[in-house]
C-alpha cells in the first residue's frame, strides 16, 4: 500500500476508533464494568490512547513521504510556519479558556468534578468561532509550507475528521446546554469566523 492510500486508512482507523471511545455507549459500558469510579479517570485514559494511537499515524508520511508536490520558498515559508506558531498558540489559549485539567482528565482525578455546574463558555476566542480548537488545527495543518501526496492524504483525512467531529461536538453541547447554546449557535460561526466589513460614506 502506497503512502496516500496507507495514510487515508490511518486516518479512517484512527477516527473510528477514537470516536468510539468517546461515545457515550463507551462510557456507559466503562460504567457498568467499573463503577462509578471510571468516570475519574476515563478521560484520562482516553487522552492517552488518543495520543499513543495517533503516532503510528504520523510515522507514516516520515516512512512513506511519497511524492514531493510543492516546497514554499522564504521568505513566504516563514509567514506559513509562524501561522502555525499561532495556531498552536490558539489551542494553549482556547484550552486555557475552558479549563485545560478538564480537558486532559486531570481535574477529573479528584471526584469533585460532579459539584460544579457546567459553564458555557462565549467569551474571548470563543466569541468568534465556537470550535477555535478546530479552527486552530485546520490552520495548522494547510499552512504546512511542504506538500507531498502522503501529506496531502493525511491531511485531507484530519481536516474530513476535525469537521465531523465538530458536529459531533455539536450535538453533545446542544443535549448540556439546551436553548442558551442555541441561541449561541445563531450568533457565532462553528469554525471560519465572518469577516465583518466596515464602509465609511
Amino acid at each position: 500500500m502506497e503512502g496516500p492510500a496507507l495514510a487515508l486508512a490511518g486516518v479512517a482507523a484512527y477516527s473510528t476508533v477514537h470516536s468510539l471511545l468517546a461515545s457515550l455507549r463507551a462510557k456507559a459500558f466503562a460504567r457498568r464494568l467499573l463503577g462509578p469510579v471510571s468516570d475519574r479517570f476515563y478521560r484520562l485514559v482516553f487522552n492517552i490512547l488518543g495520543i499513543v494511537t495517533f503516532l503510528p499515524v504520523l510515522a507514516i508520511p516520515v516512512l512513506l513521504p511519497g511524492r514531493r508536490l510543492y516546497l514554499v520558498p522564504w521568505p513566504w515559508s516563514g509567514l506559513m510556519m509562524a501561522g502555525q506558531l499561532v495556531a498552536v498558540l490558539v489551542v494553549a489559549i482556547g484550552l486555557l479558556q475552558t479549563d485545560v485539567w478538564h480537558f486532559l482528565g486531570v481535574r477529573q482525578l479528584s471526584g469533585l468534578l460532579e459539584s460544579r455546574p457546567a459553564t458555557l463558555v462565549t467569551t474571548g476566542l470563543y466569541r468568534h468561532v465556537r470550535h477555535p480548537l478546530y479552527t486552530a488545527g485546520l490552520a495548522f495543518l494547510w499552512l504546512s509550507p511542504v506538500m507531498t501526496t502522503t501529506l496531502l492524504a493525511l491531511y485531507a483525512g484530519l481536516s474530513v475528521y476535525l469537521y465531523i467531529g465538530s458536529l459531533f461536538e455539536e450535538r453533545r453541547l446542544q443535549a448540556e446546554f439546551g436553548p442558551a447554546y442555541a441561541e449561541y449557535q445563531k450568533r457565532v460561526p462553528r469554525l471560519f469566523p465572518r469577516l465583518r466589513l466596515s464602509y465609511r460614506s
